[in-house]
Formats: C-alpha cells, sequence, structure tokens
C-alpha cells in the first residue's frame, strides 16, 4: 500500500469511528507508530483531521460549536433508546434519588423510567422535567436558573448553587464528547459548571453517551474519569477507545 492509499484508508477510519489509535492504525496497516505519526502529521497539516494524544480525531471533534437538542433528538434514536433501556438497571429502588442531566440520551431515560416506586427525580431539563411532572410515583424536583435555548435547561451560579446542597442516589450525565485523555467535555461554561455540581452531587455517576461521542474531546472538561462509574453507550463503539476507557477504571457497557 502506497503512503497516500494509507492516508486515506486512515482518513476513512477517523470519520467512521470518531477517533483512532497511533497502535491500532499501526497494527492493521503492518506499518511502524513512527510511520502513522507521519501520516497524522500530513493529514493533519491539509485539515483532513486533528491530532490528539495517542491518536486522531475528525477535524470538527475539537469545536465549541454545540447543536441544539432538537437536533441531537433526531440523531441515533435507536442507540439511545437502547442506551436508556441498559442503564434502567441503575435506577434506584423504592425510595431512591436521581439526578437527570439535560440531553436527548438523558430524555430517553426519562421516557422509559418507571412509575411503580418512590423516586424522587431532580433535573435541570424543561424537557425532561414536563415529562416527568405527571408521572405516578415520581416526586420531581426542577432545578431553577437561566434556560440556555441550545439544550432547554437550566444554568447559572443558582442552579449550581443548588445542587451543592444535594446527595442523591445516581446521577446520570450527557456529554458532548469523553476521551481517556480529556475526560467528560462540552463547549459550554455554563453547561460545564452546571453537569460539574451534578457530578460531585451523586453517590454513583452513571454517563450515557452514544459510540459517536466516545474519544471526541471539547473545550471545557467538567468530569475526570476517576469521577465516572458507568459509561453506558451503543455497540458500535471503537473497541480501542473502549479499552482506553476501561484501562482507567471506568465500567463500559455496550448496549
Amino acid at each position: 500500500m502506497y503512503a497516500e492509499e494509507r492516508q486515506q484508508a486512515i482518513v476513512g477510519l477517523v470519520t467512521q469511528r470518531g477517533r483512532v489509535a497511533v497502535t491500532a492504525v499501526a497494527e492493521r496497516f503492518g506499518v511502524t507508530t513512527e510511520t502513522v505519526r507521519r501520516d497524522l502529521a500530513v493529514l493533519e497539516q491539509v485539515g483532513m483531521l486533528r491530532r490528539v494524544h495517542g491518536g486522531a480525531v475528525p477535524i470538527g471533534a475539537l469545536t465549541v460549536v454545540e447543536p441544539g437538542l432538537g437536533e441531537r433528538r433526531n440523531t441515533r434514536t435507536d442507540a439511545k433508546r437502547r442506551i436508556a433501556a441498559c442503564a434502567l438497571q441503575f435506577v434506584p429502588g423504592g425510595h431512591g434519588s436521581l439526578v437527570l442531566d439535560g440531553g436527548s440520551t438523558t430524555a430517553a431515560l426519562a421516557e422509559v423510567l418507571p412509575g411503580d416506586r418512590d423516586l424522587l427525580a431532580v433535573t435541570n431539563s424543561v424537557p425532561i422535567g414536563a415529562r416527568l411532572a405527571g408521572v405516578a410515583g415520581i416526586s420531581l424536583h426542577l432545578l431553577g436558573g437561566r434556560v440556555r435555548g441550545v439544550t432547554q435547561s437550566a444554568v447559572g451560579e443558582s442552579t449550581v448553587h443548588a445542587l451543592a446542597d444535594l446527595r442523591a442516589d445516581v446521577v446520570f450525565l450527557g456529554t458532548n464528547g469523553i476521551s481517556a485523555q480529556h475526560g467528560c467535555s462540552t463547549p459550554d461554561e455554563a453547561e460545564a459548571s452546571v453537569k460539574r455540581a451534578m457530578t460531585r452531587a451523586g453517590q454513583r455517576v452513571v454517563v450515557l453517551a452514544d459510540s459517536s461521542k466516545l474519544g471526541r474531546e471539547h473545550l471545557v472538561r467538567f468530569a475526570g474519569l476517576e469521577e465516572i462509574d458507568v459509561l453506558v453507550t451503543d455497540d458500535e463503539a471503537d473497541p480501542s477507545v473502549v479499552a482506553d476507557l476501561e484501562a482507567q477504571g471506568i465500567e463500559v457497557l455496550q448496549a
């Protein structure tokens, strides 16, 4: 295989998987890791991908642009339903408490929360709050604050302050990206502050993220991997990225 052919194949892998590791690419094409790093340098120079520690991500993976909730609701819906179904095992039993972060995958979980338990549910998401307000067996606590139009979730000092006094059985977090190097991240600082406070509020922290989020890194980190107990994703996750995350001590479940 010529260098140009290999480089085109690398771009295809990055686009398909969302992230590739230098070692995995070297093994796949039977070349040295030094050769792969040179390939990545060339591809980054011409704007085909972006290098990160240990590998590469798509050119748009490190970004401050955030898709709206409506757009995300209509993306990878089947994977999000499977993730939600798998995450039900972490919902506490009777008289338990949980925090639901805003987002399309956490909203999928809200859709299937059982109504036969006595649960206290806390959320900063307006759509999730509207969904849970009429569910029997769920006592809803809706966090106040400035509502961001992009995510339809409350953010700001009042939201963070309210979370500081809470200690829930489990927190279900969404994320724009999760990687072994950067942890969980999101493009917006205000959103990150709330997610950071939610992380501190949970006895157990469960991240719900479809496979397109794995290996991606955004502007603001809100949780290190040592703060996350479980990641629930779908079965299209890149095995090398999953292995990197598991090596950091996270339990990864693929729905």
